[in-house]
C-alpha cells in the first residue's frame, strides 16, 4: 500500500505572510487541523492547532477574548509555522509514513512530487489504512 492511495488530494494552504488570525478561522470553517504554507507553488512550512495553542495566551491571563483575536492578527503565519517540514512522494508505502508519523510524533506529512504539493497524508488517512487492511484478510 502506497501514500497516493490514501493520500488527501484537495489540500488547504496559505501565503507565508497571511495573518494567524485569518490562518485559524480558515482552520475551524473546513474543520482541519494543518494548514500548508507554500509560497511560489513551493513548501514552506506547516501550521497546526498545536501551533496556535502554543502562541495564545494562558487562560489565566486577564486579556479578553477581543485583545487576543487583536495581537492574533498582528502575527503571521510565518511566524508560527514549523519551517523544517518532514514530507513524502507520493510513492511512499503508507507503514514508513506511519512509522515518520509515530517517531516524529506529528499528525500529517505532505506529499510532494518534483516540488510541488500534491497532497497531504494524516494521522486519520493512517486509521483508514489499518481499517481498509483490518477487513482485507
Amino acid at each position: 500500500m502506497l501514500v497516493k492511495r490514501y493520500m488527501q488530494t484537495k489540500v488547504v494552504m496559505v501565503g507565508p505572510e497571511e495573518r494567524a488570525n485569518a490562518a485559524l478561522y480558515m482552520m475551524k470553517k473546513k474543520g482541519i487541523r494543518h494548514l500548508l504554507v507554500t509560497d511560489d507553488g513551493k513548501l514552506r512550512g506547516i501550521v497546526t492547532d498545536r501551533d496556535f495553542r502554543l502562541v495564545r495566551p494562558s487562560p489565566a491571563t486577564s486579556l479578553s477574548i477581543y485583545e487576543v483575536h487583536y495581537l492574533l492578527d498582528k502575527v503571521t503565519v510565518k511566524e508560527i509555522m514549523t519551517k523544517k517540514v518532514i514530507t513524502v512522494v507520493p510513492e511512499t508505502p503508507i507503514a514508513e509514513a506511519a512509522r515518520l508519523l509515530l517517531n516524529r510524533r506529528i499528525g500529517a506529512l505532505p506529499v510532494v512530487k518534483d516540488e510541488k504539493v500534491v497532497g497531504i497524508i494524516t494521522e486519520t488517512d493512517m486509521i483508514r489504512a489499518l481499517i481498509d487492511l483490518e477487513e482485507a484478510s
